[in-house]
């Protein structure tokens, strides 16, 4: 099944996210190349691709999991939770229906 991974930055979180992210995009990559990851990415601070300096407020990431309990568990691992770059990490069963 699919699972929403919506993540909720600390402010001032960009340094902290630039300091791990090759370990972050490495995770996404393995779920990738499993074929499990349908979209990732962050929530930029400003309405712009790349927000520069403003940063970013949080992420989401939907992938397939066998269980809800395997998707926290995968969220709960994540690098940018080791780091303090998220406060707050929800993970919900996604259903996709379109495209």
């Amino acid at each position: 099944m699919w699972y929403a991974i919506i993540s909720q930055d600390v402010p001032d979180s960009l340094q902290k996210r630039l300091s791990v992210r090759p370990a972050h995009l490495q995770r996404l990559q393995d779920l990738t190349d499993a074929g499990r990851l349908l979209l990732a990415g962050p929530h930029p601070a400003i309405d712009s691709e790349d927000p520069g300096s403003a940063g970013f407020t949080g992420s989401l990431v939907v992938a397939e999991f066998s269980s809800l309990a395997e998707a926290q568990s995968w969220a709960d691992a994540d690098p940018y939770v080791a780091a303090g770059v998220y406060q707050q990490v929800l993970v919900k069963p996604f259903r996709k229906v379109l495209p």
